[in-house]
């Protein structure tokens, strides 16, 4: 019982930042999105800066069951060495995703957690943000016009309305915008 409390303790002091991550949208690219990349990229330069055991990140990755088509997965990855064992099946579900943004984490020697839900982006996200209380949310924004945002709408912002959090959205740089501005 003292090791739980003592974790406990430990994370109470931690500044806990989630960020929603996702995979990119362009063909052949089975990556992190370029805004997921900004959005952890920004995290790391202007919120941790050198200060790495202040903070734990929390990486959650919501895959849309019509799109990905797969069985819910509730797996809590918090080390490289969590992704070892992973199946085929599950790599190609998300998890390499996840171990993109963990290494990195690890690599810096940043404490961290990362999940991966099913459903609706935005309505996953101010649920996980509900259910695990981090002190801020980071999501990336592609910056699209209000033309495109009817058609592929945009989780950023319905997380800035919606979450029980502090709401920070990181844009892509122009230089980082493919030619269609819907990809990611």
């Amino acid at each position: 019982m003292a090791a739980a409390t003592s974790v406990e303790r430990v994370d109470s002091e931690m500044t806990r930042i989630m960020l929603g991550v996702n995979e990119s949208s362009m063909k052949g690219y089975p990556n992190a999105s370029i805004s997921s990349k900004s959005a952890f990229e920004w995290t790391l330069n202007k919120i941790i800066r050198s200060n790495t055991s202040g903070f734990k990140l929390l990486f959650l990755h919501v895959q849309v069951p019509d799109e990905d088509g797969f069985d819910d997965v509730d797996s809590i990855y918090a080390s490289p060495e969590d992704f070892r064992d992973a199946k085929r099946k599950d790599k190609i579900e998300g998890t390499h995703l996840l171990e993109y943004f963990v290494k990195r984490s690890h690599d810096i020697g940043v404490a961290c957690e990362a999940w991966i839900k099913k459903g609706d982006p935005k309505e996953v996200i101010c649920h996980e943000v509900k259910r695990v209380k981090p002190d801020l949310l980071v999501v990336g924004n592609r910056g699209l016009g209000p033309f495109q945002r009817v058609f592929v709408g945009t989780v950023s912002e319905f997380c800035v309305k919606h979450c029980e959090c502090p709401v920070v959205t990181i844009k892509r740089s122009a230089e980082e915008t493919p030619q269609d501005p819907v990809d990611d």
